[in-house]
Formats: structure tokens, sequence, C-alpha cells
């Protein structure tokens, strides 16, 4: 049984997440990867989350990673984070380290908006009420069911060209994407095929005519998760509530807009869920930000966010 490398509990890895997010399926293959002891917090597919609201001030996307009173927000932040104090196995293992960071810009946004209309067109009316809903806050447009339903030929299309991509990558009888070793690449590009696989019976039919693809799903799919655990929103609150932040403050002397540690800002994402996040900066660099916040429940909190993707105003 895979045992994992195990964290006292003030430095343990808890990932907020539920089993049906595909953006935590990232995040949950990178532990089986690093072979890492992590702890389970599902929270609700859908608001309100009154347990993690107070960790992260607002932001809602899943999943969410918190290290006592650290909490980093998007998968890009978590993936950093775990690399920096897991170093090996690495998640760039033939290098590329730079174009694999970069693979996100395309599984994450174009094939991942494509996958979901795709998926959710295709359930039609199977999809909750309170579910469209809460989609619809999050983005701030309407979850337009039907006019996924509309496009569905269209998304067929365009899936079958996303993953055709990795198909021709992988026809050169490599076992994995970049090289002899998974890497990020492989996580990435995996997320949206595991989740069409995950939602909708028709997977074997859309993959039909990429076996490279399938063969390299049940290889990324045997990587597994780490050793879980499971604990409570309100037991991580504890632990958030009880800790310190341990985020050294650095500047970023060459931050083209002057920032510095100590200023007052706003972070937000800049596609949806566009919930802006308060506090003063504690560390600065040209991939990611962290803020300080007090919240009147979980006290001082250190919030982590990626640059590539969020915006950074200063607060009124």
């Amino acid at each position: 049984m895979l045992e994992g490398r195990i964290m006292p509990i003030d430095h343990a890895i808890i990932l907020h997440h539920f089993d049906e997010s595909p953006f935590s399926e990232k995040i949950r293959l990178i532990f089986g990867l690093k072979q890492i002891a992590w702890t389970s917090v599902r929270i609700s597919r859908i608001m309100p989350r009154p347990d993690l609201m107070p960790l992260t001030g607002g932001y809602r996307r899943t999943p969410v990673m918190q290290i006592g009173a650290d909490v980093y927000c998007d998968t890009q932040c978590i993936m950093r984070e775990l690399e920096r104090r897991f170093p090996a196995p690495t998640l760039f293992p033939d290098g590329g380290e730079g174009l694999a960071w970069a693979s996100a810009m395309w599984t994450d946004r174009s094939f991942f908006q494509n996958t979901v209309n795709l998926i959710f067109g295709s359930l039609a009316d199977k999809v909750p009420q309170s579910f469209i809903e809460d989609r619809e806050k999050l983005r701030g447009a309407k979850f337009d069911v039907a006019a996924m339903t509309a496009t569905i030929p269209q998304m067929r299309d365009q899936y079958r060209a996303h993953v055709g991509w990795i198909e021709t990558q992988l026809a050169g009888g490599g076992q994995w994407l970049c090289g002899a070793a998974p890497s990020l690449v492989d996580i990435n590009a995996y997320m949206n095929i595991w989740y069409v696989r995950s939602s909708l019976p028709v997977a074997d039919q859309l993959l039909a005519e990429f076996p490279k693809v399938r063969a390299w799903e049940e290889r990324v799919r045997a990587i597994g998760h780490g050793a879980r655990t499971e604990m409570s929103t309100a037991e991580a609150l504890r632990i958030g509530q009880a800790a310190t932040p341990q985020t050294s403050e650095a500047n970023d002397p060459r931050d083209p807009n002057g920032r510095k540690v100590g200023d007052l800002v706003d972070v937000r994402p800049d596609d949806y869920g566009r919930i802006a996040v308060r506090g003063r900066i504690v560390a600065l660099s040209g991939q990611g930000i962290a803020i300080r916040r007090h919240d009147d429940v979980a006290g001082d909190i250190v919030v982590h966010f990626p640059r590539a993707g969020f915006l950074v105003t200063p607060a009124p």
C-alpha cells in the first residue's frame, strides 16, 4: 500500500475539492505521481461553502489547497507549490518547463470550454436547475444548456481536433507526451479526456479513432491519487484558525507596475468567477502573488494566486 510522505498536521496538504471536478483531478494525479499523503476535504459542487469562504476570502473556484494558514488558489499555483515542496519526482523530467506551464492555457481554457459545452449540452435536461443557477453566478453569464445542446455537432468536431493533437504527439511511439516519463503536459492534457470519460456514456465512441490516446489514458489513470484520507470542512477551518501563515515577505524588483510588499490590492480571475479577494501583498514574483488578509472567522490567512490568468489592481 502506498504510504506517501506524511506531514505534521499544521503542514498537512489539504485539498478542498469535489470528486467530479476535472481541475481537482489534475492535482490528485500529481499527488499520485509524487506519492504524497494528502487530506481530502470534500466541498459542495455549488455554493454555499461556509467553512471554505473564510479561508479564501471569497474565491470560489475548485480546487483550493490549504497548508495551515496558507491557502493556494488555482491549479497553476497549487502545482507550483507542490513542485517546490516535493521536487522529486519532478513534473518536468525531460525539461521543457516553460512550455509545460503554458500548456495549461490550452487545456484549461479553449479545450476545457469545448469539453464543458459538449458535456452539458449532451446531458441537457439532466442538469439540475440549482447547478445552472450556481454556474450563472460564477460565470456572470447565462449557463445556456439549450444553446450548448444546439452546438453539439460543432463541439464534437472541436473535441476531435483537440484529442487529435494528443494522438499526433504520441505517434512517435513514446509512452508519454514529452519524453520517457509522465510530466505536467500529460497531467494537463488528460484532464478533458478524464472529464468526458467520467461524464458521458459516449466517451468510447468519441475516442474510438484514437488508439494511442486510449492506451495513454490508461497509463495516466494508473498513476493513482497518492495516499488519501478524509477530513471535514469544519476541521480544515479549525486548522487554519490555529495556524500562522508561513509565507516570507518577498518583493519583485522587476514588477512592471511597481507593486511592493504592503500594498493593498484586489486579486481576481480574468475569465470567470471574477470575485475579488482583497489583502496586502506579502510576496510577489513574475509567476505568483500572495496577499495577507484577516477574516473574523478564520483569522490571519495568506492567500496565494498565480499571475497568468489573474488581475491585480490597487484596492480603493
